[in-house]
């Protein structure tokens, strides 16, 4: 069965000033089965006018982009870490040394000099199949130094002072939230509950940390302080809702939304929109239409440095 999908601005105001328009269609089969024939559109969104621009369309699997200030993305292929140059919209892969199995949890340091990358460290002593660990090295490449002392971690958050990183992490059969300083050394987990809490990334301010949790029985939005305690839920819908980022202004947060309860899973290849909350007053409207992604989408902190604008990847699967 295939099913085609309209990617434009969903807000009421500029639905018909939107040029940019993305009309995708897929196999649920192809999609449930194999990422070979994946196109990702790497674009850029507008929050204030929704005007979406496709950056590159390409014929291959990328994810997660981040924005540095210098006007590239970095965003992550099969394991490798590559840069795109918003003016040029060239790729380039960025040199992460023996680090080639990173996957899409990945970051740039508030005073953009360092990358975090979270890379499958076979050589972690670790009997657990998969070994994410964090790693960081410098942001025009380099080797990479590993910062946690057990796997699997998974990066989402750099802290205002670039002091310390938050991640997810398996400890004992739970996913759990965790903080670590840069240096490495012993790890803090920072949430107990039961089921899934993930996608930690911290507040400008420093005050807070926004997550996704599963604690209710369905995803959604939380923040609770940097230390881990006074937890707030921010959504209650029927989304399963994952990934808040806070703009660098702090006032808003934008974070993807599953249209169909995925429990405590964020697949690749799902109907999914992006979101905007208003921090003051609480509001959310949508700022894209339903679209094909999930995983790989917006997993890591995408906005532009003056607040206006994010990237995001929606993706055709043959």
């Amino acid at each position: 069965m295939k099913k085609s999908f309209q990617l434009w601005a969903a807000m009421p105001n500029f639905r018909m000033a939107c040029v940019a328009v993305l009309f995708v269609q897929f196999s649920w089969v192809a999609m449930a089965q194999t990422k070979v024939d994946t196109t990702s559109y790497i674009h850029t969104l507008d929050i204030n006018t929704g005007k979406i621009d496709t950056i590159l369309t390409i014929k291959k699997h990328f994810e997660a982009p981040n924005w540095h200030r210098d006007n590239y993305l970095v965003l992550n292929s099969k394991g490798k870490i590559y840069t795109l140059d918003l003016s040029s919209k060239k790729m380039s892969e960025l040199n992460t040394g023996f680090a080639d199995q990173s996957n899409n949890d990945h970051g740039i340091s508030p005073d953009g000099k360092w990358l975090v990358i979270s890379h499958n460290d076979k050589t972690d002593p670790s009997p657990k199949r998969y070994k994410s660990a964090l790693f960081i090295l410098p942001i025009k490449g380099g080797e990479p130094r590993k910062i946690t002392p057990e796997v699997p971690s998974f990066w989402h958050g750099w802290s205002a002072d670039g002091k310390t990183l938050a991640y997810c992490a398996e400890r004992n059969g739970n996913f759990d939230i965790y903080t670590i300083s840069t240096e490495g050394g012993e790890e803090k987990r920072l949430t107990e509950t039961a089921g899934l809490d993930d996608g930690p990334d911290y507040s400008p301010d420093g005050k807070y940390i926004y997550f996704n949790s599963y604690r209710t029985g369905h995803m959604q939005i939380w923040r609770m302080l940097a230390d881990g305690t006074q937890p707030e839920q921010l959504t209650s819908d029927e989304n399963s809702n994952w990934f808040a980022h806070p703009s660098p202004d702090n006032k808003f947060i934008v974070y993807i939304a599953y249209t169909s309860d995925e429990k405590q899973s964020h697949l690749f290849g799902k109907s999914v929109k992006l979101r905007l909350m208003d921090l003051k007053t609480k509001a959310i409207r949508d700022i894209t239409s339903v679209f094909f992604g999930g995983q790989g989408t917006i997993n890591v902190p995408s906005w532009s440095a003056d607040s206006k604008k994010i990237a995001f990847v929606s993706y055709l699967v043959k």
